[in-house]
């Protein structure tokens, strides 16, 4: 068990493998691909991309054994665009993740920058592209990707039942909530089937929208997402719930205490998605999935993504991807297809590309 919690822990959402061994090791992915966009604002570029699969990134991983038979683990992760050879964080050295905790029979304790459960939730269980290329959950499904100063707790409960939460600090010391945040989730596994529920609540700044009173932004996202591996393929499916403007994709997904809007987001919606990733040979894999988003404000701002693509793996951690997606929007929606790295700029978009874990 000690071994699939630092798995956990460490992963997230990277390619890499972990293992319960004391010391150090690095690993990361360098992920670049063509982007081709559609349905933009402006003109439409087709660009090389960093990411577009997966997040390309470093990291560095280690555990020790302190006794009583725990583990100190810690992990810290940079991103980096494989196009520019830049840092894709600002002024995060280390933005993607950092953080240190101990592992052992009781679970795992971490703290740091890690990522949200609800996030996990989605890329881990229910979406057939993981988070990447463009048929990519999050440009529909919102709820942001990671949390700072957090504290997060993850073990296993009884067979095949798991659980988790989180609680997350305000940076600044004053009387505004932005930047607390909290989580939980339970999962369940047993033979081909994963279950996975998850809520995550994050408090944002406050801003105005040309109005004399303030608005608060705060983000409460719920999941309830699902997989069963079948003989010929795996079926995928969620159930979300977003509520509050910074629950939405169109509010930074990577920073919803500061960021800019693009159009106006939803305020409430219910998401619904099913997916599939069906092997057609022992080395590739086709992916689809369909995402109904249902606005529940007066403006009635629906969209809907339809997304096939497929991977071709020429070793255990090299392979090659191609994606198209296209979204509906009605009604004024404003919603774009991205990819693991971008949000996008148009309603459409194709990607091919090659990504190697190390």
């Amino acid at each position: 068990m000690l071994k699939s919690l630092i798995t956990f822990a460490v992963l997230g959402g990277s390619a890499a493998v972990a293992c319960a061994q004391s010391g150090v090791t690095t690993y990361g992915v360098i992920d670049a691909g063509v982007v081709g966009q559609g349905g933009c604002a402006g003109n439409c570029a087709t660009r090389v991309g960093g990411g577009v699969a997966s997040e390309s990134h470093i990291g560095i991983h280690g555990s020790e054994p302190v006794g009583g038979g725990a583990t100190a683990i810690f992990a810290a992760e940079t991103v980096v665009r494989a196009d520019t050879g830049r840092a894709d964080q600002g002024e995060r050295p280390f933005g993607r993740q950092v953080w240190v905790g101990l592992a052992g029979e009781f679970g795992a304790i971490t703290i740091g920058r890690q990522y949200n459960l609800q996030y996990l939730a989605l890329t881990n269980v229910a979406d057939p592209f993981k988070g990447g290329m463009a048929g990519s959950a999050g440009n529909l499904i919102g709820g942001g990707q990671r949390v700072d100063n957090s504290i997060q707790y993850y073990g296993a409960l009884a067979r095949g039942i798991s659980a988790g939460a989180s609680y997350a600090f305000r940076e600044k010391v004053d009387t505004s909530p932005a930047g607390r945040a909290w989580g939980m989730t339970v999962g369940f596994e047993h033979g081909p089937l994963t279950l996975r529920a998850a809520h995550q609540n994050l408090n944002a700044v406050r801003v105005q929208f040309n109005s004399k009173t303030s608005n608060d932004t705060a983000a409460r996202n719920s999941i309830l997402a699902a997989n069963l591996r079948l003989g010929w393929g795996t079926a995928y499916a969620a159930y979300s719930l977003s509520r509050g403007w910074a629950s939405s994709p169109l509010f930074n997904p990577d920073n919803p205490y500061s960021a800019g809007l693009a159009r106006t987001p939803s305020n409430n919606s219910r998401d619904v998605l099913v997916g599939l990733a069906v092997p057609v040979s022992q080395r590739t894999t086709l992916l689809t999935s369909y995402i109904q988003k249902d606005d529940r404000d007066l403006a009635n701002q629906d969209a809907n993504q339809m997304a096939i693509g497929a991977s071709h793996a020429v070793s255990r951690r090299t392979d090659f991807y191609a994606a198209y997606s296209h979204i509906r929007n009605r009604n004024g929606a404003g919603y774009t297809v991205g990819n693991a790295s971008s949000r996008g700029n148009g309603n459409s978009a194709f990607n091919v590309g090659m990504r190697h874990a190390f």
